[in-house]
């Protein structure tokens, strides 16, 4: 089992940038795909971005292709997203998540594929 904890949400401008990170517990944290996935009120949770176990690969929405990276660092059982050039429409809580599954189209950018879930950082754009 796995604990995460996200950090680095907050308050910035259109055109801004923010790094998230996923803290995670246990000493397992290289064996599980890690994801992104964000939320607003009455939508359904969205998938943002993915990597697989060791970094090898990663995987992107199409709406935050060329402005988010994801990155981890198993030494420190951490994963980040850097997200630049924001926008109003990224605002949204994000959640990272975790699965032991193998990273197949079915399984990396759908949220019920995930077993573990942070509880959530805000991220908030203005115009």
């Amino acid at each position: 089992q796995v604990q995460l904890v996200e950090s680095g949400g907050g308050l910035v401008q259109a055109g801004g940038s923010l790094r998230l990170s996923c803290a995670a517990s246990g000493r397992t944290f290289s064996t599980y795909t890690m994801g992104w996935f964000r939320q607003t009120p009455g939508k359904e949770r969205e998938f943002v971005a993915a990597i697989t176990r060791i970094g090898g690969s990663t995987y992107y929405a199409d709406s935050v292709k060329g402005r988010f990276t994801i990155s981890r660092d198993n030494a420190k059982n951490t994963v980040y997203l850097q997200m630049n050039s924001l926008k109003p429409e990224d605002t949204a809580v994000y959640y990272c998540a975790a699965t032991l599954r193998s990273p197949s189209a079915d399984v990396i950018d759908t949220p019920r594929r995930y077993d573990y879930w942070g509880q959530g950082t805000q991220v908030t754009v203005s115009s």
